[in-house]
């Protein structure tokens, strides 16, 4: 069934894709010494950051078996179980932090579960749930509260992105200058 414009998710949640779309090119030119800058020696990299917003992303979406996922998921190797048996990629085993071209290979495979996802599922979608544990707890978490902690994830960490490259002397203008807000609306 094709879905209307009103129906579709893709469409309510239009703008996400511009701010993918200004992380993208924030990370393209990026050399190797610019993604291993740390604020801090105890604070990650750049590159670990952005290494962390495309397997965080992944790492949610999985959880709920979004469109996709798994065979994104199938291409990381090393995963751990957390305390309440939730299952977590191992970051530093992905070792792509220094190398542009890889970091944002990843940022394009979690957002094309992102896509597929926005494509695929109706409004009434969003409201299925799943069990997740956290913390001793056992939540019943939906799919619209995973993908809003999902884009509010790309929001936090895409905020820092655009920090850490500007005290590194980097404009990064649609991240930082736009705030990711680069899809414009429909002319009157």
């Amino acid at each position: 069934m094709m879905l209307t414009k009103e129906e579709s998710l893709t469409a309510i949640f239009e703008g996400w894709n511009g701010y993918q779309q200004s992380i993208v090119n924030a990370v393209e030119p990026l050399t190797r010494e610019q993604l291993v800058w740390r604020p801090a020696q105890n604070l990650h990299s750049v590159g670990e950051l952005v290494r962390h917003i495309s397997l965080g992303r992944l790492t949610w979406l999985t959880r709920m078996v979004a469109p996709g996922s798994a065979a994104v998921a199938a291409q990381i190797s090393d995963w751990v179980v957390d305390d309440d048996g939730n299952w977590d990629i191992v970051e530093e085993a992905v070792d792509i932090a220094e190398q542009p071209a890889e970091l944002v290979r990843w940022l394009n495979l979690s957002w094309g579960i992102i896509e597929q996802t926005l494509t695929v599922w109706e409004v009434s979608d969003l409201f299925q749930t799943y069990r997740h544990t956290w913390n001793g707890n056992v939540y019943a978490a939906s799919r619209q509260w995973t993908l809003w902690r999902v884009m509010n994830h790309d929001l936090h960490h895409g905020g820092e992105l655009s920090l850490m490259l500007g005290l590194q002397g980097i404009e990064a203008f649609e991240l930082s200058a736009l705030f990711g807000h680069i899809i414009l609306p429909s002319l009157a």
